[in-house]
């Protein structure tokens, strides 16, 4: 018997609690989450129908303002197991997040369940997490990602990826990306990551080293044969406001006026105020760094740089150089990161004064 595959309706009710009592013995959803499911909730309920009965269903959520969509359910009737049901519905699942802008699902699952392991292991998912005591009965859960969108190049200039070693050289690590793909590969080494930052850091973090200034980047960048363009919202020293020792706000205010008198003796282009036009500057063949607040990638509050790599309709795509371990990320996790357009401006005005900073690099 042909199976087709629809979105739930209220008259499903009764099957779809059946189906519950019949594949949970714990954590099942009762009759008003299916009823929110299928009215109210910002997402799918899928289910697959042979005949006059429900063979099984799906239910995935989609996260408002993110790329991320979440499988929150996924049932199958016993007598239609085996079948390649399962992988049917993790197929129109996907379908699904992709037509809402998604670019990622992720799941919870038992990790005392290997057939539903084996079964999104399959598929291209891939464990980044363990829950402990994320169910009723107290069991463990392992949370699973899969990248449904994948990145389609646009661009002419493909941008290698590099990781930074250290905390602190997110902007030497995003410098040397752009000038690899302007045909200097010879950059990508640790040696050349650590002497930019020692050229271009003076931002005091709340501990440890510091980071990379806009100005400090740019001139790291123009000494080494690139046309620069520095795009930024405000002209004096930044990062102030978040520096309370007297001592470290007199270094960081020295090292600023520095940078400024060296960029006055350069050809970087400064603007001060506008917006930064991605499309026109990589259509122009540039290749943009852009200073992002992390929180929204990390949950950290700290300046961060990234590097843009592609633009298009949908998304702004970046590579982020810092592969964060205790967020069980990989370095493929990191490369062409697809962020909606509006997520990625609200990522590019951190802090309270909305700081916005942008070095672009050019071949000469």
């Amino acid at each position: 018997m042909n199976t087709f595959f629809r979105l739930a309706v209220l008259e499903d009710l009764p099957e779809l609690l059946q189906l519950e009592e019949q594949c949970f013995t714990t954590d099942r959803l009762n009759s008003r989450s299916f009823q929110w499911m299928i009215t109210r909730a910002h997402g799918q309920l899928l289910v697959a129908q042979a005949g006059e009965h429900l063979l099984g269903y799906a239910v995935v959520l989609f996260h408002r303002g993110t790329s991320l969509a979440r499988l929150y359910s996924i049932a199958i009737a016993a007598q239609a197991r085996g079948n390649g049901l399962g992988k049917k519905l993790l197929d129109r699942v996907e379908a699904c997040a992709l037509e809402h802008d998604c670019a990622y699902l992720r799941l919870e699952v038992r990790i005392d369940n290997p057939a539903a392991i084996a079964l999104y292991e399959r598929n291209g998912y891939r464990r980044f997490a363990v829950i402990h005591d994320y169910y009723q009965d107290h069991a463990d859960a392992l949370r699973l990602e899969k990248r449904i969108l994948q990145h389609r190049e646009s661009r002419n200039i493909q941008v290698p990826y590099y990781a930074q070693t250290t905390e602190f050289t997110c902007g030497p690590a995003c410098l040397i990306m752009a000038m690899a793909a302007l045909q200097r590969p010879d950059f990508l080494e640790r040696r050349e990551e650590l002497q930019i930052w020692r050229e271009a850091t003076t931002v005091f973090m709340t501990s440890g080293h510091g980071g990379c200034s806009p100005q400090g980047l740019a001139l790291a960048a123009w000494r080494r044969g690139f046309r620069v363009r520095l795009q930024l919202s405000m002209a004096g020293p930044l990062f102030l406001d978040g520096v309370r020792d007297t001592h470290k706000k007199d270094v960081m205010r020295l090292v600023h006026e520095a940078f400024t008198e060296q960029l006055l003796t350069s050809d970087v282009e400064c603007e001060i105020g506008g917006p930064l036009k991605l499309p026109q500057l990589l259509e122009e063949g540039g290749q943009p760094l852009v200073l992002i607040s992390s929180y929204r990638l990390t949950r950290s509050k700290s300046p961060h740089w990234v590097i843009v790599t592609d633009c298009d309709d949908e998304f702004v795509y970046l590579h982020d150089p810092d592969v964060d371990h205790s967020q069980h990320r990989q370095a493929m996790d990191c490369q062409h990161m697809p962020v909606s357009h509006g997520e990625f401006e609200k990522m590019c005005s951190f802090g309270r004064g909305k700081l916005r900073a942008a070095v672009v690099l050019y071949a000469r």
